[in-house]
């Protein structure tokens, strides 16, 4: 079934019945496009840890928009052995709900969006007749402005020209103003006056006497004015309620889409997906919130249970063969049904529908194996609970999965060795250097970098050595690139949090008079912070060029507490030399230092 804005709401009751009378459901999205800087190859390295493949589709996908979101949902009939399938494609877009609404901004990839058209992908349907949707945190807000809205209601006091946003205090009328708002006050004395009229419309403005009800209306064109009209007060009551009524209809307009995934996270049942990690991030990202910073915590947020293999195409025509039973489904009447043989992939509601036919031939596959053998397993067997939770790693070649519910596989890489050689070379160079070592497999990290896994790990040593006095290119083995990369980080961490933050705080002293804050500059305990370009320069001032020299025991700390008007006590001033010595004994000699924002933000 095609959902879009105009039959959604007309809709919605079947999408929530067939949600609520299912065994599981399969779910798929189509997206403007992968990555936004990597190849896809290098966005899926096949070394990767779940956090670095996390990290980076975090970083290089989530600007995009999934426009196409599948639901196949999967009832079983006991009584004909058979299930009953429900399918929805859902096309969804941002739009803005109103002048306040959330104006997203999204990006498109050429390649993926060529691939769709070629498809018979309908853009249309997503931008001119897309669902709209919010966030919580946006449905938070909305609700908040409604709420805020109706506390200030028409007719709530005396003519005062009061801003909506100050309730209390009368706001100056500008002088190119006052002659509009004398003529509004003039045409509505006028209305109250009149016996005959019974309605004013004028130009969006704000304060208004009692007797009145004042609603704002727009054209189809979305231009906006204002309709007046004399009311007495349980009238203006009716009509406030009419008003409150057809607001939370369209609040509920507004959170769209994303009420059909709070009903599949609300059902707590099971949820299949194919090559699913993009899917559950793009879910969560655009209907739920921004994405955790780090892994750990998108785990502690997120609660899918998925069973994935490689191309669904072929994983469909693999489980129509022996020793699979492809299983029997019927469409629910009313619901369109698929034809497998023409194979509609990339549309995602019948990916969504493939997805689940794979699931169940697996799943039955696994009754096969019990004694008594079982033709059908349910979606709530125990039999397929070692499988929860588990979100399949594309192109990982040691980590089959992210476990949701704990701690990833952490294997053994001794074989693994991180090459960097020049830009210009190809995979064939790098079979070419490895051709002593037998079979290898090579996984792009970047045009100048990769890893080789060698196939007997005491050829590491061997392979390292080699490179020892090259000019071209350096290898180094899987836990010494680990280890470095890790020292880099907690460098970086003890700079931005240490070094800068201990240094910083009473230098910001601004009766010292020491510091200046210009044009997003500012100097602090010889550092000088430019957010434009992320780097610090070694610049003493007065009172740093006296600690070093006191460090070195040129002057006393008598002398520098003379020469220093924020001078602390003896102690921390002692403590504070040796801190800056051992930092400068740190720095390059540059004297230049890229650090993260955050530090002076």
């Amino acid at each position: 079934m095609e959902i879009i804005r105009s039959n959604f709401k007309s809709n919605l009751h079947k999408v929530y019945q067939a949600i609520e009378e299912a065994d599981f459901f399969a779910i798929d999205g189509e997206f403007s496009g992968i990555s936004d800087g990597p190849s896809v190859t290098a966005l899926t390295n096949g070394f990767d840890t779940p956090e670095e493949r996390y990290q980076k589709l975090k970083k290089h996908s989530m600007d995009f928009l999934l426009f196409q979101f599948g639901l196949c949902t999967f009832k079983y009939d006991y009584t004909d052995s058979k299930y009953i399938t429900k399918s929805f494609n859902f096309y969804v877009f941002p739009k803005p709900f109103n002048r306040s609404s959330p104006d997203v901004k999204f990006v498109c990839q050429s390649s993926s969006i060529d691939f769709l058209a070629s498809q018979g992908f309908d853009f249309n349907k997503v931008f001119r007749n897309g669902i709209p949707y919010l966030n919580q945190e946006e449905e938070r807000q909305l609700r908040e402005q409604y709420d805020e809205k109706r506390s200030q209601s028409n007719g709530a006091g005396a003519l005062s020209y009061t801003s909506p946003n100050t309730s209390k205090c009368p706001v100056t009328i500008p002088d190119d103003q006052k002659k509009f708002i004398d003529q509004v006050v003039e045409k509505i004395e006028d209305l109250l006056q009149s016996e005959e009229n019974k309605n004013l419309d004028l130009e969006p403005c704000t304060g208004y006497p009692k007797g009145i009800h004042v609603e704002t209306l727009e054209t189809e064109k979305k231009e906006r004015y204002i309709v007046i009209s004399k009311v007495d007060e349980e009238e203006r009551k009716r009509r406030e309620q009419q008003k409150h009524a057809k607001e939370q209809e369209e609040l509920n307009d507004a959170v769209g889409f994303s009420r059909v995934i709070h009903a599949i996270a609300n059902s707590g049942k099971l949820v299949i997906g194919h090559n699913m990690l993009l899917d559950v991030m793009h879910t969560v990202h655009q209907f739920y919130c921004p994405l955790p910073a780090d892994l750990n915590e998108f785990k502690e947020m997120t609660t899918c249970d998925i069973i994935n293999n490689t191309s669904l195409a072929e994983l469909e025509k693999r489980l129509k063969e022996t020793p699979f039973n492809p299983p029997k489904v019927e469409s629910a009447e009313g619901f369109p049904s698929y034809d497998t043989a023409s194979e509609q992939l990339h549309e995602a509601g019948y990916d969504a529908y493939i997805t689940g036919l794979c699931f169940i031939s697996m799943a039955n596959y696994l009754g096969s194996f019990l004694s008594p053998p079982k033709s059908h397993v349910s979606a709530r067997s125990k039999l397929i609970e070692p499988f929860f939770n588990k979100l399949f790693l594309m192109r990982v070649m040691d980590i089959p999965y992210l476990n949701l519910e704990g701690p990833d596989l952490q294997p053994k890489r001794d074989h693994v060795l991180h090459v960097t050689f020049p830009k210009e070379w190809k995979t064939s160079d790098l079979y070419q250097l490895f051709s002593a070592f037998g079979n290898i497999q090579i996984s792009w990290i970047d045009d100048t970098s990769a890893f080789v896994s060698l196939s007997q790990p005491e050829q590491v040593p061997i392979a390292v050595n080699t490179s020892k006095y090259a000019e071209s290119y350096r290898i180094q083995t899987y836990a010494d690139y680990v280890g470095k990369k890790r020292e880099e980080k907690q460098m970086k961490r003890k700079w931005t949090e240490d070094s800068w933050k201990e240094v910083e705080p009473k230098r910001l002293n601004t009766q010292c008079g020491s510091y200046s804050l210009q044009n997003h500059h500012y100097h602090a305990n010889s550092l000088t912070a430019t957010s434009t370009v992320g780097k610090r320069n070694l610049s003493p001032s007065r009172a740093e060029a006296g600690l070093e020299a006191r460090a070195s025991g040129e002057i006393s700390d008598t002398e520098l507490e003379q020469t220093d008007p924020c001078a602390e006590p003896l102690s921390e001033g002692r403590k504070k030399a040796k801190k800056l010595k051992r930092m400068k004994k740190d720095l390059s000699p540059t004297g230049l230092y890229r650090v993260s924002p955050r530090a002076w933000s």
